[in-house]
């Protein structure tokens, strides 16, 4: 990852949320402010099918919405995990009832896709900020070993692989999605 070196040593989040937003986007973590990697091919294509699979039933039926690459303010800290998934009731919203431009809260569910120049124990600490603030679940999705590793608050992680289902929000029981048919998007044939 690219650090970007602020002009002071350490920016609060406000001056943070105050910049011009960037691409790729910048995150501000204990006071700095990282570059996420730019997306690829693989990591893409998961991204939008999966976020895609789950609108088709959280959105439809008013559970839940899954949303790319959204701004999360959690605890002094900025995120922009790859898929932000609220329950329906937990949408931050304006007095009109639109979707808030600032969001100052946590998602129900995060999703994060490794890229290959990613370290992944940055991104499980960002993952272990988002369950003590109160996500219910994270996976982070390796599609180099095709693997995806689960957290939950209280618990050990848990490593699904080919022949596993992957654990959804409760609200969310109705979709059922495998380590395969993940996977399988990333091949167009």
């Amino acid at each position: 990852m690219i650090s970007i070196s602020p002009v002071k040593s350490q920016l609060t989040l406000e001056e943070f949320l105050a910049c011009p937003e960037t691409k790729p986007y910048g995150e501000y973590i204990d006071g700095k402010v990282e570059q996420k990697p730019m997306p690829q091919g693989e990591h893409s294509i998961i991204q939008t099918c999966l976020s895609s699979q789950i609108n088709e039933v959280g959105k439809s039926k008013k559970i839940a919405l899954a949303l790319t690459e959204l701004r999360c303010n959690i605890d002094g800290r900025s995120f922009v995990p790859d898929i932000s998934i609220f329950k329906w009731d937990r949408i931050p919203k304006t007095e009109t009832g639109r979707i808030a431009n600032r969001i100052d809260t946590y998602p129900d569910w995060i999703i994060e896709i490794l890229s290959p120049e990613q370290s992944a124990n940055k991104v499980i600490k960002k993952i272990m900020v988002c369950l003590k603030a109160g996500t219910q679940l994270a996976w982070l999705i390796d599609p180099a070993d095709e693997s995806v590793l689960i957290f939950k608050p209280q618990q050990f992680p848990e490593i699904k692989s080919a022949g596993d289902t992957l654990p959804v929000l409760d609200s969310l029981s109705s979709l059922e999605l495998s380590v395969e048919e993940l996977f399988s998007w990333l091949s167009l044939d």
